[in-house]
């Protein structure tokens, strides 16, 4: 008998390969797998960094969503944040200036070196911005304890002010190390979602903020539990999914118990193309994201034309979730 969390419940499957507007976290083409199943779709799309082992929440969260239900949701609107990729400062002006976001999300330390090019990017998002808007930046754990000390205080000044600071570094000491030496929040992401355990990661003395990220750390309901085990303020952010996968990224911001910051859940932009009808849906108004009732539907015309034009692209997410189901299976 097939569990709700059993592969076998899963009723078709399609790949997608769709391409990025702006090189993002080291990718120009956004690959997954989406699934049907009983309750609808989901998405498996875990970055090829991820091993079969480190694979396998996503796999959970996409057949949580296209077999169970989610919480009911707190609320109705998720405030969120703009996400500005490392490009110039014309380029990161003009994208907080359209977005309507009062939050912005800034990459820094995409390359080594880069601390002048953030800096010009950070006073950009600013100017943009004005006096009253918030920036957050993220480094994506490429820097050392030293380097995060030094660019943190140097971001922080042509900020006028960073609302924090995410990932920093790599490991959960050094970001203890760097929050007793600045004076900007920490958030931990990386530290939390590729834990061995994000349910006993013992976050509180290194970090001030927790991302969730709901498809890394196994579905909504299991990124509910991490948020309470955590024990600190909570942001939702994006795995770079296509709406049918954001959907369940939202689903988790709308049943946090409290949710004071802006989320980082305004990514379709970031994408060339998507594979529902009505993308929209998942696209903020006035910075703020409408909760959906229901995953969103994806489109045949649209899954046929983001589907990989090689066929090894197609054998390869193929194997890869029969690995991944067959680690899940042995949990």
């Amino acid at each position: 008998m097939a569990t709700s969390l059993d592969p076998d419940v899963v009723e078709g499957m399609r790949v997608f390969a769709i391409p990025m507007r702006t090189r993002f976290r080291g990718i120009t083409v956004r690959e997954g797998m989406l699934l049907r199943g009983p309750s609808g779709w989901g998405e498996f799309c875990p970055f090829d960094d991820y091993t079969d082992a480190g694979s396998a929440p996503w796999l959970a969260a996409a057949l949580e969503q296209c077999s169970q239900s989610w919480p009911t949701p707190v609320r109705e609107r998720i405030p969120v944040n703009c996400t500005v990729p490392a490009v110039g400062p014309d380029a990161a002006h003009e994208i907080v200036a359209r977005s309507g976001c009062r939050t912005a999300k800034v990459k820094v330390a995409d390359r080594p070196d880069s601390l002048g090019e953030d800096q010009a990017r950070v006073e950009a998002v600013r100017s943009a911005l004005g006096a009253d808007g918030a920036i957050r930046v993220d480094a994506n754990a490429a820097w050392d304890v030293e380097t995060a000390v030094r660019s943190i205080r140097v971001l922080d000044r042509s900020a006028g002010g960073l609302e924090y600071v995410e990932q920093p570094c790599r490991t959960v000491p050094e970001l203890a190390q760097v929050r007793r030496r600045v004076d900007v929040r920490i958030a931990a992401d990386e530290s939390i979602r590729r834990a061995e355990d994000p349910l006993r990661v013992a976050v509180a003395e290194a970090a001030d903020v927790a991302v969730l990220k709901c498809l890394p750390l196994g579905g909504v309901h299991r990124a509910l539990e991490v948020a309470e085990a955590c024990g600190l303020p909570c942001v939702v952010s994006s795995a770079l999914e296509t709406s049918v996968g954001l959907a369940a990224e939202v689903a988790l911001a709308a049943a946090l118990p409290e949710l004071p910051f802006a989320c980082g859940l305004g990514t379709l932009s970031l994408l060339d193309g998507d594979v529902v009808a009505e993308p929209d849906a998942l696209r903020p108004v006035d910075g703020h994201l409408r909760v959906p009732e229901r995953t969103p539907e994806p489109d045949p015309a649209l899954l046929d034309a983001h589907a990989p034009t090689d066929p090894v692209g197609v054998a390869r997410w193929l194997s890869r979730f029969s690995r991944v189901s067959a680690v899940l299976r042995r949990r």
